[in-house]
């Protein structure tokens, strides 16, 4: 048991911790009615998760996200393989299951149903606290002070008093030396200060090469940042995805559609067969796409299959985004599966850095502006209102160069844009911080 908050919380920080938050639980949180974790998606964020599953084989369709979720004490760790959140659409509401089975140090008597004739509480919270916390390398730490416990009764008694940030269902507690947006924002004033930054980016050895293309501002950044690029949805800096931007338009992600032609064949017959032709003979496959309205150079209409835009709701979970042609045959498709994992593992916090580049002697130069653009709290649900009702268009920008010739090459993207004015409305909290 530890004595205090202080020495849990230094207990995270030693195992690696980058945020920590806790719940105190009520009655029926328990190992078989599962632990509630709230009425929106944007609790799923708090956490890491290796994939998304849509579930169709019960009573009620849901998406499971495996965690992995390890139950700590002052002497060591241990993994509950069970682990995992499960996400009911159509309510919605989010909930924690199997974190008992096989794991010794879980604390089991504190985590079973209470008989009905013993209950006290009216399932309101009855005293326990569920403390968990986040590590870079994505493991989902968890300790529980049981009701009446010094632990429990001290963090109770300073929440009371207002000392604790609140977010949605749980309460965020700082850690020691911990403060990501701080450590983040002063790395960003000594880049600002320095001025100018020479085109650059990390390779995969995470040594600085120059970077003669065009897009070298977003690659400076994170060069300056040391983040080596990588395809893995993992945010980028301490738990923030960072979004170097020139103008007004940012590219929120870029994710390949997983469903329908494009899926079945790839990017190439795509373009192939919905691209147009330049001067030089590139084809390509460009062109802003609305929700609902058919784009006069493509021919085909993005759609949100599964989902009721008055309602805010996912109403299949096996639906998708989808581009139509004229007779509806779908060819291509993002799954709600692999965009919720996408969207909430990478959008957690978010920060937006606006970048002026200047032409030197070889190499363009960049320099980064104040302030910075946080934002904090999101959930798919947001992503996909935006998008019905036209704030987020798919901007797509995949060629085929050389396409009549023995060695024709191929450039996928496929990215979704929004304007910054419109930034605020997929996060809970959004605001400029100078830095």
């Amino acid at each position: 048991m530890f004595p205090n908050l202080a020495a849990l919380l230094d207990r995270f920080v030693s195992l690696g911790a980058i945020s920590a938050f806790c719940k105190p639980l009520a009655e029926n949180d328990n190992s078989k009615q599962q632990i509630y974790l709230g009425s929106s998606f944007q609790v799923v964020q708090m956490f890491r998760f290796e994939q998304i599953q849509t579930c169709r084989e019960g009573k009620i369709d849901n998406y499971k996200a495996k965690l992995n979720f390890y139950w700590i004490d002052a002497e060591g760790k241990e993994q509950a393989k069970g682990s995992q959140l499960i996400l009911y659409p159509q309510y919605p509401e989010v909930r924690l299951s199997g974190f008992l089975k096989g794991c010794r140090r879980a604390p089991n008597e504190h985590l079973r149903p209470t008989p009905k004739e013993a209950r006290k509480h009216n399932n309101n919270e009855d005293g326990r606290v569920l403390f968990f916390a986040v590590t870079q390398n994505g493991l989902t730490l968890a300790f529980l002070a049981p009701a009446g416990s010094i632990l429990a009764i001290e963090f109770l008694k300073r929440r009371e008093s207002g000392e604790f940030e609140n977010s949605n269902i749980f309460t965020n507690l700082p850690l020691p030396s911990r403060n990501t947006k701080s450590l983040l924002l002063g790395k960003l004033n000594q880049i600002r200060q320095h001025g100018w930054h020479e085109s650059v980016r990390l390779d995969k050895s995470g040594n600085r090469v120059p970077y003669k293309a065009k897009n070298g501002g977003g690659y400076t950044l994170e060069a300056l940042l040391g983040i080596i690029p990588n395809g893995r949805s993992e945010p980028d800096f301490m738990g923030w995805e960072i979004k170097a931007h020139k103008t007004s338009r940012i590219t929120l992600m870029t994710p390949e559609p997983d469903g329908g032609m494009y899926g079945e064949q790839g990017v190439e017959a795509f373009v192939r067969r919905f691209g147009h032709s330049t001067a030089n003979g590139t084809l390509y496959f460009t062109g802003q796409h609305k929700v609902g309205i058919r784009n006069k150079k493509t021919s085909l209409t993005l759609s949100i299959n599964g989902y009721d835009p008055e309602k805010n709701v996912i109403t299949d979970v096996a639906g998708a985004i989808e581009l139509l042609t004229d007779d509806g045959e779908c060819v291509a498709s993002w799954s709600f599966e692999a965009l919720l994992l996408k969207w909430n593992r990478k959008h957690t916090q978010a920060a937006y850095v606006t970048y002026e580049s200047r032409k030197e002697a070889q190499l363009t130069a960049y320099r980064f502006l104040s302030p910075a653009l946080a934002g904090e709290g999101t959930d798919f649900s947001k992503f996909l209102q935006a998008l019905a009702d036209g704030a987020i268009v798919f901007d797509p920008g995949s060629k085929v160069m050389d396409p009549e010739g023995q060695k024709s090459t191929v450039k996928a993207r496929s990215q979704f844009r929004i304007t910054k004015k419109m930034l605020p409305r997929l996060y809970s909290k959004f605001e400029p911080f100078e830095f």
